[in-house]
């Protein structure tokens, strides 16, 4: 894209702070409640395997970061707008497609919303990120 200029350090910067977010999302804020709704233990979630786990979440998390990156990253594009653009991707369509999803899978709309939430604020914390951070 044409007059797109990234900062890699701010783009890994991003998706480590949706890394964080998700940490304190889904552990003390609403990790009970995100066990809940799955039908999840702790013991059960302890055998999984981790690294495979984290790994590919953090790899998807920096795709987005540089996806929302390569939108946000004309030069004209002040620090608000790119927060405003982070909320309205996490919000307007990472959100939104979850419900949909959410609505044929059956899923609660506690769960829909615990997840919906947390793609809306991480993403909204990316594009302030990636919008301050040139």
């Amino acid at each position: 894209m044409e007059g797109v200029t990234l900062n890699h350090f701010a783009v890994i910067t991003a998706a480590v702070s949706a890394f964080i977010i998700g940490g304190v999302w889904y552990g003390p804020l609403f990790g009970q409640a995100w066990m809940a709704e799955n039908g999840f233990t702790v013991e059960g979630l302890a055998k999984a395997n981790q690294g495979k786990i984290y790994g590919l979440a953090f790899l998807w998390t920096l795709i987005m970061a540089y996806n929302l990156a390569m939108f946000i990253g004309d030069p004209t594009i002040t620090a608000g707008k790119a927060t405003m653009y982070g909320a309205l991707v996490g919000g307007g369509w990472i959100a939104t497609g979850l419900f949909v999803v959410g609505l044929f899978e059956r899923r609660s709309a506690k769960l829909m919303l615990i997840n919906g939430g947390y793609m809306t604020v991480a993403l909204t914390a990316m594009g302030a990120i990636i919008g301050v951070w040139r």
